[in-house]
């Protein structure tokens, strides 16, 4: 949203630029990191820090500051408020039942991907819903599963199933722009990190409107992710499922997972 430079609060956005710089890479920053992370000088990070501090949104040994459990408040709001993740529910929930799986709905946030809605099935079977070996205990299903895949969770767009979803629903001219000047960093030996081979894989999975990723967001982690739109046709979220290998075969994708969940996406079409 553009506003007119009167309506501009710089103090606000320097200070969001500060809570923002707090992240999985860098829990605990000093003013320094903070400034350096944020854009502005090391006195202006002091004095952002030092305020967030005193309003309970960080804490602080004196020295560091990492963030408190008061910043859950703004992702509490957000899930209990909003649209999306409240209507897609229902459908996350039957998915998981139906099939087994971990499915999460995503949405695009500049580089990254935020998880909005999940639901997860502590058990995998097959696609013919026989038993993968032995029943697997909760914290051996868990490890399938990518670390950190909560809600709120934000991954890397370029390297995920959904990213490139959602990547793909966009515009030439948006793409162009959302891709200059941009580092594709590696996260596995398997990720991708050449524009041009990203740009390549994009305009495939425009073409067959869904995304496999194997292990380039984190290693032993596999996802199929499907585009869902809204009424008028435009791709608003993603949906993925997160499983093992075995059971994202080529066959297995043609003949269970796509054609589940595109009727899923189109079950709530209206809704979005």
């Amino acid at each position: 949203m553009a506003i007119t430079k009167a309506d501009f609060i710089e103090g606000m956005a320097k200070g969001m630029a500060v809570l923002e710089s707090f992240d999985t890479e860098r829990q605990r920053l000093n003013a320094t990191l903070a400034a350096q992370r944020a854009g502005i000088t090391r006195a202006a990070a002091r004095r952002h820090l030092l305020t967030l501090a005193h309003l309970g949104y960080l804490e602080t040994d004196g020295s560091h500051f990492w963030l408190s459990p008061k910043v859950l408040r703004f992702s509490g709001s957000y899930l209990a408020s909003a649209r999306l993740p409240r209507v897609l529910q229902p459908t996350l929930n039957r998915l998981a039942a139906q099939a087994q799986g971990s499915f999460s709905v995503v949405v695009l946030d500049d580089s990254e991907v935020v998880i909005v809605a999940r639901s997860v099935a502590l058990q995998e079977t097959d696609v013919l819903g026989t038993s993968l070996g032995a029943p697997q205990r909760p914290a051996a299903m868990a490890r399938v599963l990518a670390y950190g895949l909560h809600l709120g969770a934000r991954l890397p767009a370029h390297a995920t199933s959904t990213g490139r979803v959602l990547l793909a629903a966009m515009d030439r001219a948006a793409l162009s722009a959302w891709m200059k000047g941009r580092v594709l960093y590696r996260l596995t030996p398997y990720t991708l990190t050449d524009p041009k081979a990203l740009r390549a894989v994009l305009t495939q999975v425009r073409a067959q409107d869904h995304c496999l990723a194997h292990e380039e967001h984190e290693l032993g982690v596999h996802a199929l992710a499907v585009p869902l739109r809204n009424a008028q046709g435009q791709t608003v979220a993603a949906l993925n499922v997160v499983t093992s290998a075995a059971r994202l075969s080529p066959a297995a994708v043609r003949d269970h997972w796509l054609p589940l969940m595109h009727d899923a996406a189109l079950e709530v079409r209206a809704l979005l």
